[in-house]
C-alpha cells in the first residue's frame, strides 16, 4: 500500500501532473484511433443458452434432420381489423414470388406461399379473418448486422409495391398492416432501440451528474473534474473493449454498454468524490496545496484502491455464469472500473494538483492564516465552511446506537418481507415498449390466433425404426391443446412433432410443463425399450425459458457465495478484523433484500406490472453487495484511522462526522445515475435501475450512516477483533466517564 501511495503521490507532483495528463491523452488518442469503438462491435443475436442445455441441442438436431426449418425465423404478421381482403392476399403470394426469383441477400429458406392462389391462402388466416402468419428463413450465421439490412431492403420492396405506410401507421388506423416480428425482428428492433437509448442515456447521465455536482458542492469546475477522469476512462476503455470484441476474444451487446456507461458515470465519480472530500479538508489546514494533496492520497488513496478492487473482483464473479447475458457483463464491467480506478488514482490527483485550490471555485477552501489574511486584504468578514451538522449528527447515532440499530433493523426488515413475494417473468419480449413494432406483431398474434399457436412446443424424437405412441399419449395430458403428425427427418428414424399447449406458451403454467412432457417421452421411450437419453429433445420457447430459469438458478446459487467470499477476505484483509467483515457483509445482504422489497412495491403496486426479469436478482445483487461495500469501505477505514489516536466512540463520531457528507453526495449521484436507467423505454433497464437506486439510497441513508457505526459503536473495542483491542489509557478513561 505504501508503494501505491508514493507512485500516486508520483503522478501528482509538480512535474509528474503534466506527465501524467500527457500519459493519458496520448493513450486515448492512440487507442482510439487504432481500435473500434465498443459500440460499433456490440451483438445483440449473440445466445444466452450453453450447447449442453435441452432446447439448444434440439435446434442442432432440428438444424441436421430437418434443414428445410433452419435459420433465423422472421415472422411477417398482415392484418387488417375488419378482415384480410382477396387483394391482401395476393399481396403475400406476390411479395413470396419476388423473394423466389430475388431472394435477401441471407435468405436461406421461405415457404412455397408465391405458388399458392389468395384462396388457398385462406386456411392459414386466423379464425376472425384478421390476421395471417408467414415465415422468411434468414442465415443463422447472419450478424444483427446484417439482419438489420435484409430487414431494411424488405421494408423498401414493400413500401414500393404495396403502400408507402404499410409498415409505420398505427396499429388503430384503418387498411392493412404488416409487422415483423419473430426471433429476427425482435433483435433487429432491440438494437435499434439500444442504440438509440445509449446515445440518451449518455446525454443524460452526463447532465445528471454535471448538475448534482454543482449542487452539491456549488462549483462549475469541480463539476468538471470528475467528468474529465470519467471521459478520460470512458474513452480508454470503448476501444479496449472494441479490440477485444473484434477479436472475438469477448461478446458485448447493448445492454451491457448501457448498464457499463451508467457503472463508469456512477461509481467513477464515487471514486473522484472520495478522493476530493479528503483534498477539501486538507486544504483548510495546509497552505501548499501539493501538501494537502499528498495527505489527502495518503488517506483516501487506500479506500479507494480496496474499493475499485472489490467491484472489480465481484463483477469478474460473473464470468462463471453460464447464461450468457450474465457472462458478457464481466469483462466490460470489471475493465471499466478497473481503469476508473486507476485513473481515480493517477489522472484525478494530477488534474487536482494542476488546478489546486481554484477547483473549488468560488467557495475556495483556505487555511486559517490565508483567511485571516484574505479578511484584511477586503476589509470584511470571510464566511467559513461549517460541519456542525454532521458532527451533531455522528454524536447522535454513537450517543443513542440501541435507538439507531432498532428502527434501521424495523424498517430494512419490513422491506425485506416484500421480498419472497416478487414475481419474475423470463420472457424478453415483455421488457420492450408495447408500441415496438415486433412486439406489436407479436400481440397481434397473441390476440388473433390460439395461445399454444403462438410457439409451439417442438418434439423431436429418434425412435430406432418403432412406433411410438407419442401423439396419443401427448394428447391425453391436461394442459396440451393438439399434437400434429409426425414429421419425417433425413433420418426417417428421428420424427418431429409440433405440441401446442392449451395456455400462453410464454406462461409459468406453460414453463412447468416442459419436465411432464419429458418425464411423459421418456416413459413411453422405456416401455418401448429405447434408451430415453440422447433420443429426444425438446426445443421451442417454451423449452428455452424452462432452461433459462434452471440455468439462471444455477448461476445464483454458484456466484453469491463467491462474490460474498470475495468481499469478506477483502473485508478481512484490509481491516483485520472477523468480527466486522460479518457485520458488514450481514448489513449489506439485509440493504440487497430490503430494496429488492421496497422495488417491488414500487414497481408492481404503483407501476402495475405482473412480475420482474428474472435476471434482476442476480443482477442488483453483484451490483448492490459491491457498491454498498464501497461506502463501508470509505467510512469504517476513517473510524479505524482515528481508533488509533481517539476513544472509541469519539473514532466513530468522526469517522461518521468526516464521511458523511461525502457519502450521501456520492450515494446520491449513484443513485441517481441508475434511477436514468428507469428513464428507458426497456423495462428490464427499468426494473433494474429501480432496484440498483433504491439500494443505493437505502446504504446512503440507513445502513452506512446509522446502523454500522451504531453496530460499531454497541461492540465496542470488540468489534476490532482479533486485531489490536485497543486497551489504552484513553480507552480506560472512556470507559470510566461512560
Amino acid at each position: 500500500m505504501k508503494f501505491l501511495v508514493r507512485f500516486i503521490e508520483a503522478t501528482s507532483s509538480r512535474k509528474g501532473r503534466w506527465i501524467t495528463l500527457l500519459i493519458w491523452v496520448v493513450l486515448v488518442g492512440l487507442l482510439s484511433s487504432i481500435f473500434p469503438n465498443v459500440n460499433k462491435m456490440a451483438d445483440n443475436g449473440a445466445t444466452n443458452l450453453p450447447k449442453n442445455t435441452m432446447s439448444v441441442q434440439a435446434e442442432q438436431v432440428a438444424k441436421k434432420q430437418f434443414p428445410n426449418n433452419s435459420g433465423t425465423p422472421l415472422l411477417l404478421v398482415w392484418f387488417r381489423e375488419d378482415g384480410l381482403t382477396n387483394q391482401d392476399l395476393q399481396q403475400v403470394t406476390k411479395l413470396y414470388k419476388h423473394l423466389k426469383t430475388s431472394p435477401l441477400p441471407e435468405q436461406s429458406f421461405i415457404p412455397p406461399l408465391g405458388n399458392l392462389p389468395a384462396e388457398a391462402l385462406k386456411s392459414s388466416v386466423s379464425e376472425d379473418g384478421t390476421s395471417l402468419v408467414t415465415p422468411i428463413f434468414l442465415d443463422e450465421k447472419a450478424s444483427s448486422d446484417d439482419i438489420a439490412e435484409n430487414l431494411s431492403k424488405l421494408k423498401s420492396y414493400m413500401g414500393k409495391e404495396i403502400s408507402k405506410d404499410l409498415l409505420d401507421k398505427k396499429i388503430n388506423e384503418s387498411g392493412l398492416h404488416v409487422r415483423f416480428t419473430g426471433p429476427a425482428g425482435i433483435s433487429t428492433d432491440a438494437a435499434a432501440l439500444f442504440s438509440k437509448a445509449d446515445i440518451t442515456l449518455l446525454i443524460s447521465t452526463i447532465l445528471l451528474v454535471l448538475i448534482l455536482l454543482i449542487v452539491l458542492y456549488r462549483s462549475p469546475i469541480l463539476a468538471i473534474v470528475p467528468l474529465i477522469g470519467v471521459g478520460f476512462a470512458y474513452g480508454l476503455t470503448g476501444p479496449i473493449l472494441g479490440f477485444l470484441a473484434k477479436k472475438g476474444i469477448i461478446t458485448v451487446d447493448s445492454q451491457a454498454i448501457s448498464i457499463m456507461t451508467v457503472l463508469l458515470f456512477g461509481a467513477g465519480t464515487d471514486y473522484c468524490l472520495f478522493l476530493v472530500s479528503k483534498y477539501r479538508e486538507y486544504l483548510l489546514e495546509e497552505p501548499d496545496k501539493f501538501t494537502a494533496l499528498k495527505k489527502a492520497v495518503k488517506h483516501s488513496g487506500g479506500a479507494i484502491f480496496v474499493s475499485a478492487i472489490t467491484v472489480v473482483l465481484s463483477l469478474s464473479t460473473l464470468l462463471l455464469a453460464h447464461y450468457g447475458s450474465f457472462q458478457r457483463f464481466a469483462i466490460p464491467f470489471s475493465l471499466v472500473i478497473l481503469i476508473m480506478g486507476i485513473a481515480a488514482l493517477t489522472l484525478l490527483p494530477a488534474l487536482l494538483a494542476i488546478f489546486g485550490r481554484i477547483s473549488f471555485f468560488p467557495f475556495v477552501p483556505r487555511t486559517e492564516e490565508m483567511v485571516k489574511e484574505l479578511e484584511w486584504k477586503k476589509g470584511k468578514k470571510i464566511r467559513r465552511p461549517s460541519g456542525n451538522w454532521s458532527k451533531r449528527f455522528g454524536n447522535f447515532v454513537v450517543g443513542k446506537p440501541w435507538t439507531v440499530i432498532i428502527l434501521s433493523v424495523v424498517l430494512l426488515v419490513g422491506l425485506a418481507a416484500f421480498s419472497p413475494r416478487i414475481q419474475y417473468t423470463q420472457n424478453l419480449i415483455d421488457s420492450f415498449p408495447k408500441d415496438m413494432p415486433s412486439r406489436e406483431g407479436f400481440t397481434i398474434m397473441a390476440d388473433h390466433f390460439s395461445a399454444g399457436e403462438l410457439a409451439p412446443m417442438k418434439l423431436i424424437v429418434n425412435s430406432e425404426g418403432k412406433d411410438l405412441p407419442i401423439k396419443e399419449q401427448l394428447s391425453k395430458r391436461s394442459f396440451v391443446e393438439s399434437v400434429s403428425e409426425p414429421t419425417k427427418g433425413k433420418n426417417e428414424n428421428y420424427l418431429s412433432y409440433n405440441v401446442i399447449l392449451k395456455g400462453n406458451p410464454y406462461s409459468t403454467q406453460s414453463v412447468e410443463s416442459v419436465p411432464k412432457v419429458t418425464k411423459e417421452v421418456s416413459g413411453i421411450l422405456h416401455d418401448a425399450g429405447i434408451k430415453a437419453k440422447g433420443h429426444y429433445w425438446i426445443g421451442g420457447e417454451t423449452s428455452k425459458l424452462y432452461d433459462t430459469e434452471n440455468i439462471t438458478d444455477r448461476d445464483t446459487k454458484v456466484i453469491v457465495p463467491v462474490v460474498i467470499a470475495i468481499i469478506a477476505a477483502l473485508l478481512l484483509l484490509y481491516l483485520r478484523s472477523i468480527v466486522a467483515t460479518i457485520y458488514l457483509i450481514i448489513t449489506v445482504l439485509l440493504s440487497y433484500f430490503s430494496a429488492l422489497g421496497a422495488s417491488w412495491l414500487l414497481i408492481h403496486y404503483g407501476m402495475d406490472i405482473p412480475a420482474i426479469s428474472g435476471l434482476i436478482p442476480l443482477y442488483s445483487f453483484v451490483f448492490l453487495v459491491a457498491l454498498g461495500e464501497d461506502y463501508n469501505i470509505f467510512m469504517i477505514s476513517s473510524i479505524w484511522k482515528n481508533r488509533r489516536t481517539q476513544p472509541h466512540r469519539l473514532a466513530i463520531a468522526n469517522g461518521v462526522s468526516e464521511t458523511s457528507s461525502v457519502i450521501t453526495s456520492a450515494g446520491l449521484i449513484l443513485a441517481g445515475t441508475f434511477a436514468v436507467l428507469a428513464t428507458l423505454p426497456i423495462q428490464v433497464l427499468l426494473q433494474f435501475g429501480i432496484v440498483t437506486a433504491i439500494g443505493v439510497l437505502l446504504d446512503t441513508f440507513i445502513v452506512r450512516p446509522l446502523l454500522v457505526p451504531a453496530i460499531t459503536t454497541v461492540l465496542g473495542r470488540y468489534a476490532f477483533w482479533p486485531g489490536k483491542l485497543w486497551k489504552t489509557d484513553k480507552w480506560e478513561k472512556e470507559k470510566i466517564d461512560s
